[in-house]
């Protein structure tokens, strides 16, 4: 399948930016089941001080705002051809050893919520039925519901309140498989949707390490394993290491955030 993917992000600042700095997860890879065919990045107000891979394998752009800027807009095109794997990514790359991802963080650590959704689970067992039963128990009992949380929403929280969106589905999936001993990760991206091609934000899921496989997704939100829909940007051990866009200001507050996401299919010519 071929997407082409328009994503622009557009800052409005208070007051003029005296200084700021903002890094950028916004460039997919090439890597299993997605081959990258062009891919642009644009900003009007800021400029691109250095790109480099963070200790995630991450494409990273870190860009300075322009001083006495009241707005900034950020703009990725590109294509990206994908394949359907059923979710399977395979053998672990990167900078960082598997047991790295075995670890909680702020955002995964499990609580009395967490632990009873993982409670009954045998990770010893069939590893991959396991992941796919907790992703569906989590979906079971943590409704989809846009505006109850945000960013800073800790996994047992969403657990505890039974209600969150994929940011929070990922994490409290995350946190589960580790209270288990599975190491698992954090996956920001894109997701063409079937019944419209704008959306206001990206998408997030999971992945976990199954021997013999490597690493597989999973999309809690979805229930499913993400399929040649699915664009993967960047991992992380939660949010805070995959965030598309992360960064600090002096001299201008955060006034809006605006976000505009098109995701469509492309006809391939034959």
């Amino acid at each position: 399948m071929r997407l082409a993917i328009t994503h622009r992000t557009r800052y409005d600042f208070e007051e003029p930016v005296v200084h700021a700095l903002q890094r950028l997860r916004l460039t997919p890879k090439s890597t299993s089941g997605q081959s990258v065919i062009e891919w642009t990045m644009t900003m009007d107000g800021a400029s691109k001080e250095l790109e480099y891979d963070d200790h995630n394998h991450n494409t990273t752009t870190l860009l300075s705002v322009e001083p006495g800027f009241s707005h900034v807009t950020i703009e990725c095109k590109g294509v990206v051809d994908t394949n359907d794997q059923a979710g399977v990514i395979g053998r672990h790359s990167g900078h960082l050893p598997i047991w790295h991802f075995a670890g909680q963080t702020a955002l995964t650590k499990p609580g009395a919520g967490m632990k009873a959704l993982a409670s009954g689970f045998d990770a010893e067992g069939d590893r991959l039925a396991t992941l796919h039963d907790l992703s569906s128990r989590i979906l079971e009992n943590v409704k989809y519901e846009i505006g109850r949380t945000d960013s800073k929403t800790t996994a047992e929280e969403a657990a505890e309140a039974g209600h969150g969106v994929c940011q929070d589905h990922a994490h409290i999936f995350i946190g589960c498989a580790r209270h288990l001993g599975i190491p698992a990760r954090y996956v920001s991206g894109y997701l063409m949707m079937e019944d419209r091609t704008t959306q206001d934000a990206g998408h997030a899921w999971a992945e976990a390490f199954v021997p013999g496989l490597g690493w597989v997704g999973f999309d809690i939100s979805n229930g499913i394993s993400p399929d040649a829909r699915y664009v993967r940007v960047a991992t992380g051990r939660d949010y805070k290491e995959a965030a598309p866009i992360t960064g600090i200001s002096f001299g201008g507050n955060d006034d809006s955030l605006k976000v505009e996401l098109e995701v469509s299919q492309q006809t391939v010519a034959q």
